[in-house]
């Protein structure tokens, strides 16, 4: 959202997104940490807790949780409903990331991520005569983008275990000799090159 326009400014009346990219890391697989927006019209009939800013007696803006049960917030062993993952671990560690970044260090994140990504399918596309693979979706992407393996006698899970070896996480095999490949801002040109290089002779 840094680099692209606003759902709801484009018509979307419900969207949601996950924190992991707002300096949450994989927490050996929880907990985690996700947001939701609706358009007001849609305001009552969600579950969960919604944010509402309000003034208080002096005409200090403030933040409180609204349009819920009071019993989300009883001791946990004289509640009656669900009992959720607190997600505060999360919302602090993204909140502190955003802090230190400002608007323009997430705008600088989210353009070196989708350049990183621009220059590993420009890499894997065209590099070294005969080509490997082929972009599978043609429209417009951000990070992260499929290809597919052709011409080739190794497989996508046989690519990823030589990755593996040499220290990279390789890209999700969807089946079908198709790659969903991912970059971030973390992505040097660096590993970009060594990746390729590793790539491309298990693939030759």
């Amino acid at each position: 959202m840094a680099l692209l326009e606003a759902p709801g400014v484009l018509g979307a009346d419900i969207v949601v997104g996950e924190l992991q990219s707002f300096g949450n890391g994989m927490f050996y697989g929880g907990p985690w940490g996700a947001f939701m927006a609706i358009s007001k019209k849609y305001m009552k009939k969600i579950p969960g807790r919604l944010c509402g800013r309000t003034v208080d007696n002096r005409g200090n803006e403030g933040f409180i949780l609204t349009l819920q049960a009071r019993e989300q917030h009883i001791r946990r062993e004289k509640a009656t409903s669900n009992i959720c993952t607190n997600q505060a671990l999360n919302a602090l560690a993204a909140s502190i990331y955003l802090s230190l970044l400002g608007r323009e260090g997430l705008r600088n994140v989210a353009k070196l991520s989708y350049q990183r990504a621009h220059q590993l399918l420009e890499a894997l596309v065209n590099r070294s005569g005969v080509q490997r693979f082929e972009l599978v979706n043609k429209k417009p992407f951000y990070n992260e983008f499929t290809v597919k393996l052709q011409n080739s006698n190794t497989t996508i899970e046989k690519i990823n275990k030589k990755l593996e070896e040499n220290g990279f996480l390789g890209g999700l095999d969807l089946g079908n000799n198709e790659w969903l490949l991912a970059c971030t801002e973390q992505t040097s040109e660096e590993d970009i090159n060594k990746f390729c290089s590793i790539v491309m002779k298990e693939v030759a």
